[in-house]
């Protein structure tokens, strides 16, 4: 009888069995860019961990993010967006038009944030701004104007430019390049300014084209953004640009850090943190079709005064006045 009552108290005060907790999943993110994976984390890396962070993740805790870079060869881009849905990702974060590309060709389930699109409506990402429709939102580029202004402060900036080389990837899309090329052949101007376009579609043609601007006899040049051949080589542009002593106005701000004239630009480290927000929407429910896709809501003028000086140029008061940073 007295064991038999231990028994009973003894299973009395045993600890309940645990009951087994559903394990919380933690999102997974794809990052598919056509740079190299030795690109500066400053670019987009660390900004768009910044704005994961601002928006409540933990960036490898909260979210795991699965980086693909095409190291500046944009035929990897559909495997790699391919490899991104084998993985289940719950949304994929596209750079520039030829990964939106390859990532809207991938699925069209999984929400796509681009980071970002020249125009996504022309291109075909979207149906409108305002709604999307489909499985891809984010951030687009698109200005009608920003050609003719970054021709306008060029010309201000250097008075008695008449002929000015436009530096392009002639691979491209078209919905990068057209509308920005109309844009600078519509700008109105006081003096005629001719505009003559020079391509490239791989490193060792960026030479050759500084050398056919020579022989055209430009004496200005605004050069276009390029993921694949032009920015991953943007070392042997500043010094063409250099030594053929032709001011230049570039797409992005990184430029003119690394010794290029001016540039006027949005800016592209904060696009990225920006896409960031998006993709946190997304985790949290909302769906890729009824998120308006963000413009641009400022452009930067940067100059860089030891390039000025370098090529002997006196920038006039009302550009420097109107430059948002001048680096020193």
């Amino acid at each position: 009888m007295l064991t038999a009552l231990w028994l009973v108290i003894v299973l009395f005060l045993a600890p309940l069995p645990a009951t087994a907790q559903p394990a919380t999943r933690i999102p997974r993110v794809g990052v598919l860019s056509p740079q190299r994976s030795t690109e500066p984390a400053t670019v987009q890396r660390e900004p768009f961990e910044q704005g994961l962070r601002e928006s409540g993740w933990a960036p490898g805790t909260t979210v795991v993010i699965e980086y693909r870079y095409a190291e500046g060869d944009p035929a990897q881009l559909p495997r790699q967006a391919a490899e991104l849905v084998a993985l289940k990702v719950d949304a994929i974060v596209a750079r520039g038009p030829q990964a939106i590309r390859a990532a809207h060709d991938a699925t069209t389930t999984i929400p796509i944030v681009m980071s970002a699109s020249a125009d996504p409506v022309r291109a075909g990402f979207v149906a409108s701004l305002a709604h999307p429709g489909g499985n891809i939102t984010g951030l687009a580029l698109f200005s009608d104007d920003v050609g003719s202004k970054q021709l306008e402060i060029l010309t201000e900036a250097v008075p008695g430019l008449a002929r000015v080389a436009v530096l392009v990837n002639s691979v491209m899309s078209a919905d990068q390049d057209e509308p920005f090329l109309r844009s600078i052949r519509s700008a109105p101007r006081g003096s005629k300014v001719e505009t003559h376009v020079f391509t490239v579609t791989k490193a060792e043609d960026i030479a050759h084209a500084f050398n056919a601007m020579k022989r055209d006899r430009a004496n200005g040049l605004l050069v276009r953004p390029d993921p694949n051949v032009l920015e991953p080589n943007l070392t042997e542009v500043l010094a063409q640009t250099l030594k053929l002593r032709i001011p230049a106005m570039y797409p992005w701000r990184f430029y003119v850090e690394a010794g290029g004239l001016m540039s006027y630009a949005t800016n592209i480290p904060d696009i990225h943190r920006r896409s960031a927000h998006y993709v946190s929407r997304i985790l949290k429910g909302q769906k890729p079709n009824v998120l308006p896709v963000e413009l641009p809501m400022k452009f930067e003028l940067t100059i860089n005064l030891k390039t000025v000086t370098a090529l002997g140029l006196r920038l006039p008061q009302s550009v420097l006045s109107r430059a948002d940073e001048i680096l020193q």
